[in-house]
């Protein structure tokens, strides 16, 4: 029986269970909900797909795209552009700081997995999340559409398991929220990849201000 390698690969770099702490952040979603924003299913798919369509469309999946072409023709100084044009994109020092802090705990990940190009990553201001993902598709041979749509998947599943817990939902509800937006992300990668450099650029309001009021709320669950 042949085994797709590359596909084990994929699964594992998209696990909740990588230990780079995905799962500590609610990217404003916790506030959202503090606020009365996202109340039920309804408003959290919603509030996701907004998310999903106007920053990780628009920013996210395009720049991943241009990390994996950089890595892949060992372009480092493209790398350094895309990574730092990445984090500029990121509208409160909240999401910033969650960017370089999950990209530098991939970067230790994978320097400790004999990937040594990886460990000068550890400590850099303009590491983000997507540049170290990029580079693990490329070394383990994931193709760049399957790394993306991971890359989509990873993302949304922390969405949901956020508003799983905080809503909150219930497995169930939380089951049918993923199975509707998972439905989404074919057109999305679709779009994404259409873009152009000068068409780069995405905003959410309602993000970035949860995201910032997050930073000073009292009681939290997730990390700023």
């Amino acid at each position: 029986m042949h085994t797709d390698l590359s596909l084990i690969r994929l699964l594992q770099l998209v696990s909740p269970t990588l230990p780079i702490g995905m799962y500590s952040y609610s990217q404003g979603f916790e506030h959202a909900v503090e606020d009365g924003w996202v109340t039920n299913s309804t408003e959290a798919n919603e509030w996701i797909l907004g998310v999903l369509e106007q920053c990780l469309t628009r920013v996210d999946l395009p720049i991943l795209s241009r990390l994996y072409d950089a890595w892949e023709q060992h372009d480092i100084q493209s790398v350094e552009l895309w990574s730092s044009t990445l984090l500029a994109h990121r509208e409160t020092s909240e999401l910033r700081a969650e960017d370089n802090q999950t990209g530098q705990a991939l970067a230790r990940l994978l320097a400790g997995m004999e990937f040594e190009e990886a460990s000068r990553w550890q400590r850099k201001k303009n590491t983000a999340l997507a540049t170290l993902f990029a580079f693990a598709a490329v070394k383990w041979g994931i193709s760049k559409e399957s790394a993306l749509i991971g890359f989509l998947w990873s993302w949304l599943e922390n969405q949901v398991l956020c508003a799983v817990k905080i809503v909150p939902l219930g497995q169930v509800a939380g089951q049918k929220l993923t199975y509707e937006l998972s439905q989404k992300i074919p057109d999305l990668l679709e779009q994404g990849l259409q873009l152009k450099d000068n068409e780069i650029g995405g905003s959410v309001f309602g993000l970035a201000l949860a995201s910032s009021r997050h930073e000073m709320q009292y009681s939290r669950l997730f990390r700023s």
